[in-house]
């Protein structure tokens, strides 16, 4: 029975859909302290917050079942990225649940600070009526540029299109094709300072967003610009931004969201022209039912067949997909399991080249696969698909993808070439039929090995004996032979025999192997 913690306030759908899943127990326990978290949570399966819990690196390690951490959202600022895939892992969550709501309210925070609508308010509450004080502005024929064009950022190009307004964004990532066909004229941060009445922030917090808007932005701005934030805290820096705001480079400013939330910067808060709310961006009751719902059906999902969808730290692989590509996965992994037990040394680096059909297919997965195979073997710790690349990267290994459109001896291919301390080693795999791996090449032996159970590639001198030899020794030792391959390169006088064994070979009988005439090298494979 897998068990799975809703440790904030969401929909009741996420219940009831997970209840209903096959083998899944929920329960719901909200506004936990850290330490209770911490507590409990080793006996969870998964884990489902919203934007309050914070999965930190000290829960996760305290999280000794956990293989899902499912978030009802699109910021995962709050759970810890790389502890999660350290620990294996898997990270969702539901950017496209609030990607509407979320542009509404930027245009929301537009419209009423360019008409200075909550200021207005407030006076009225207050008793008075100042119509002469809060005179607004036009945004009919008015530029907003966009700073961000993803899914947020081109609803609100679209609402603001509506609005008679021309858009003009930033976007490194967006062809100018796509801008196109949004009717949107892509420009360079510079021109969006130069050119906007209205600019709106719509990246993801990043290295490079960090304090993007920051008082050398500003000074390049027109004067008199608004400002709309309903990003995420730390783009804008705010210091900067209370400055223009006071000096009147920036007329004023709508903010969703604070470098410290709640934030504590009532300096900022306390303009006359600044509007703000709480982190608003994505509360609407559509909204919050729509990513409770996605994330409870992302995580049944997950249990149910392995489809990852929505994962932040392992590439999206639907159950359709799964299907398809589970085969080459299985191949792969054998692949990296056979090779890291045929070479010497500390990897250094490792090519994996695909050819055929595979290459139809999104072959990330099918790389992470390969990496999980080629660490289990050496380490300790346990290795699966979520933690294998970042172990990879720690370890200092670099890989390399490439594909090949030549054509092989085999429909499908992958080709794996491992550079260690002391060698360079390459092996092939190849699918038999459409579920049947084959190893059918070491180094420079074509072969047809069937990667099962116990086995011993033996290297030897391309002479007269050596294969008796070896089948008399297990023989009087109970060893029994259940397969074997010869491949030779008679141009060296070299032979290798690989032989899949029913049990594993005693340390001592391999030493006897090894002190056989003619053989050069031994190597125990356990698949």
């Amino acid at each position: 029975m897998k068990r799975v913690l809703v440790s904030d306030s969401m929909a009741a759908e996420v219940v009831e859909i997970l209840n209903n899943a096959p083998g899944v127990k929920v329960e719901v326990k909200t506004n936990l302290k850290p330490e209770e978290l911490k507590a409990i949570i080793k006996d969870y399966d998964a884990l489902i917050v919203r934007s309050s819990t914070k999965a930190t690196a000290e829960i996760i390690e305290a999280a000794t079942k956990l293989v899902a951490i499912g978030r009802a959202g699109a910021g995962v600022d709050n759970i810890d990225i790389p502890a999660a895939s350290k620990r294996g892992i898997v990270v969702m969550n539901t950017p496209g649940g609030n990607t509407v709501t979320t542009a509404e309210h930027a245009i929301a925070m537009m419209l009423s600070l360019a008409r200075r609508i909550p200021q207005a308010t407030a006076s009225m509450k207050a008793g008075k009526w100042e119509k002469s004080k809060f005179m607004g502005n036009e945004y009919c024929n008015k530029t907003l540029g966009i700073i961000g064009l993803g899914r947020v950022g081109a609803i609100v190009a679209d609402r603001a299109q509506g609005l008679k307004m021309t858009v003009i964004a930033h976007d490194p990532f967006i062809s100018p094709d796509v801008a196109e066909q949004l009717g949107i004229t892509l420009a360079s941060l510079d021109e969006i300072y130069e050119k906007a009445d209205f600019i709106t922030v719509h990246s993801p917090l990043s290295k490079e967003t960090k304090y993007l808007l920051d008082a050398q932005a500003f000074a390049k701005m027109k004067k008199g610009v608004f400002l709309i934030h309903c990003a995420r805290g730390g783009i804008v820096n705010e210091k900067a931004l209370y400055d223009a705001l006071v000096s009147g480079k920036v007329a004023g400013a709508a903010i969703d969201v604070f470098e410290e939330e709640p934030t504590k910067n009532m300096e900022l808060i306390a303009l006359d022209n600044v509007i703000c709310t709480p982190h608003l961006g994505a509360s609407t009751d559509e909204a919050q039912t729509n990513v409770a719902i996605a994330i409870a059906q992302q995580i049944a999902a997950y249990f149910a067949t392995g489809e990852i969808k929505g994962a932040v730290n392992f590439p999206s692989v639907s159950a359709e997909l799964m299907a398809v590509i589970r085969p080459y996965l299985d191949l792969a992994e054998q692949l990296g399991t056979f090779h890291s037990q045929l070479v010497g040394g500390a990897i250094q680096q490792v090519n994996i080249e695909y050819s055929g059909e595979i290459l139809n297919h999104n072959v990330a997965p099918i790389t992470i696969s390969l990496l999980k195979g080629l660490l289990e073997p050496i380490l300790l710790e346990t290795v699966n698909y979520i933690n294998a690349p970042v172990i990879a990267k720690e370890r200092g290994i670099k890989v390399v993808e490439s594909k090949s459109s030549e054509t092989k001896d085999y429909t499908n291919m992958i080709t794996l070439t491992i550079k260690t301390s002391k060698e360079t080693s390459i092996t092939a795999g190849a699918l038999f039929g459409k579920h049947d791996p084959r190893i059918v090449r070491i180094n420079e032996f074509s072969v047809e090995i069937v990667p099962e159970g116990h086995m011993l590639a033996v290297s030897n001198d391309d002479q007269p004996g050596v294969i008796g030899n070896l089948g008399t020794t297990l023989g009087n030792n109970k060893v029994n032979i259940a397969r074997l391959h010869l491949s030779r390169d008679p141009e060296a006088k070299r032979a290798l025999v690989v032989l899949n064994t029913d049990s594993a070979v005693p340390e001592d009988i391999l030493d006897k192997l090894r002190k056989l005439p003619h053989v050069i090298s031994i190597k125990p494979i356990k698949m």
